[in-house]
């Protein structure tokens, strides 16, 4: 998967980039809109976009919110130590399995190096962050965790 991953972004043109920046942009512009942009016919816009989603390029069109307007106004990202030498064990598989059931965890991660799981958090206020992490660091297995708040979004 990987490789034809890599043979994909090979095929990407200029043009390719440039209509993928446009759609990161703003994705509902129009197929009108886009072509005139990058100086092209609709038909050429719409042929590269139906190519992208078949290769897995573009995987969706979303919908970017204000902070003031998103659920979960209070993000952070918490990077968490399992207990042991191993991130592949029953404890690992435990804590994984009791953080997916939390609602304030968004995604995780298992990753290498000092930290074992990253976790994406969300909450609606500061209290019930602080709710949140104290329940995370009891969980049997952490060992240690740093969390760190997402004070702002940077554009892509």
């Amino acid at each position: 998967m990987l490789a034809r991953f890599t043979i994909m972004l090979k095929n990407l043109d200029a043009q390719d980039l440039r209509l993928i920046g446009l759609l990161r942009e703003n994705a509902r512009m129009s197929v009108a809109q886009l072509a005139k942009q990058l100086k092209v016919s609709r038909g050429t816009v719409q042929n590269r976009i139906d190519r992208l989603i078949a290769d897995n390029v573009l995987l969706g069109f979303t919908v970017r919110t204000t902070p003031e307007a998103a659920a979960h106004r209070v993000r952070a990202i918490m990077s968490i130590a399992v207990e042991g030498d191993r991130i592949e064990g029953d404890r690992s598989d435990a804590i994984l399995r009791t953080l997916r059931g939390y609602p304030e965890v968004q995604a995780l991660y298992t990753t290498n190096g000092r930290w074992d799981v990253v976790a994406e958090i969300g909450t609606d206020s500061l209290e019930t962050f602080d709710a949140v992490l104290r329940r995370i660091r009891g969980i049997k297995g952490v060992a240690n965790s740093e969390t760190s708040l997402l004070l702002s979004t940077q554009k892509l």
